[in-house]
């Protein structure tokens, strides 16, 4: 008799082999709601991704498991097909392969496993697939919605099935700098005022801007300045100067405060282009926590310095957690181990039993 891979390895398969490129999901969106449903699984799909919904047979807390269906796209470099699953010896290969549809089929099948026992859990289960995590338009504010409130939260990514309780944010500035457009062979001629020289000084400034809040599983914020816009002509000084910056965050700081520190430390203009990016942590006392270590006694935890869809369930008691290594995210020949992604099938189930019973 003909050995069988599991049915998460076979989704997982299926599942890469499906192109969902972010702005391309519903391909994707449909096979999942057509293999939820022939198992017999309570499914609804929209916009803004897959909702999975299992009432257990007392009331009680709801519990999410949170993952995303879209990928980056494929980029360069691949020594195999990106979107043709292959199997070398434990990996499994292909784009998405880790981030995150390892996570989404171990969920979908633990939730499988649980559909038998909801007679003897509390409260419900739900599984949160989303569109557009790769982006900035992921659906996942609308698909919690939707979903209804929840007490508490695991964000499938890849962590190798360690437990993030705490996730950095990122907040995007940019630091404008404005001085005189004019021939540079005049630059020396009275008052002048260089952009470039303005900023630079600034840039400079940055440097330790908010290490007097360490947090004590991120440590400190960081500020990096990554794209820098100047100039008009080699022998034209600009009006203006500009650099990005990216600020990865931490809970010891709002981006209010941020946002203040920097307008307080530099001359230059400070914009903020985005916010709403705020970083997570996992409560104190977390039950949720409790629930993973019972199931687990010997987890460890970290803190993660990727954003995730935790950002939209961070009133709920969560950490994040999944099959696969995040350094593999968004790399060519992306894979991630298979019996990483058994476990993780059996954990969600453990730690759905123990934390709904």
């Amino acid at each position: 008799m003909a050995w069988t891979w599991p049915t998460e390895i076979e989704l997982l398969r299926d599942l890469v082999a499906i192109p969902s490129v972010s702005g391309t999901e519903e391909t994707i969106g449909r096979f999942v709601e057509a293999w939820a449903r022939g198992w017999g699984l309570p499914v609804a799909r929209g916009d803004d991704g897959v909702l999975v919904s299992l009432d257990g047979g007392r009331p009680g807390p709801s519990l999410a498991l949170v993952s995303h269906l879209d990928t980056v796209p494929a980029g360069e470099g691949w020594s195999r097909p990106p979107f043709e699953p292959t199997i070398e010896g434990t990996m499994l290969c292909g784009r998405g392969s880790g981030d995150a549809k390892a996570s989404v089929a171990a969920m979908l099948t633990a939730a499988r496993d649980l559909s038998g026992d909801l007679a003897r859990l509390r409260g419900r289960l739900v599984l949160l697939l989303g569109y557009g995590e790769e982006t900035r338009h992921t659906s996942m504010p609308a698909l919690a919605a939707r979903a209804g409130p929840v007490d508490a939260a695991v964000v499938g990514e890849p962590t190798n099935l360690e437990v993030a309780v705490a996730q950095r944010g990122l907040l995007m500035a940019d630091l404008v700098a404005h001085g005189d457009q004019r021939h540079a062979g005049y630059a020396g001629d009275g008052a002048f005022r260089s952009a470039i020289t303005s900023l630079a000084h600034d840039l400079i400034r940055l440097d330790g801007l908010l290490d007097d809040r360490t947090h004590p599983v991120l440590g400190p914020a960081t500020v990096t300045a990554t794209m820098i816009d100047a100039g008009v002509s080699r022998n034209v000084t600009p009006a203006s100067a500009t650099a990005v910056l990216d600020i990865r965050s931490t809970p010891s700081w709002s981006h209010a405060e941020i946002a203040r520190a920097l307008r307080d430390r530099l001359r230059c203009e400070v914009v903020v282009t985005s916010d709403r990016l705020v970083p997570c942590e996992t409560p104190a006392g977390s039950r949720l926590l409790a629930a993973a270590r019972a199931v687990r006694p010997a987890l460890g935890t970290f803190g993660s310095p990727t954003c995730s869809d935790w950002v939209f369930l961070r009133e709920a008691d969560a950490f994040k957690c999944g099959p696969g290594t995040s350094r593999r995210s968004h790399t060519p020949d992306e894979g991630v181990d298979l019996a990483e992604v058994t476990a993780a099938r059996e954990f969600y189930a453990d730690l759905a039993r123990e934390y709904l019973r």
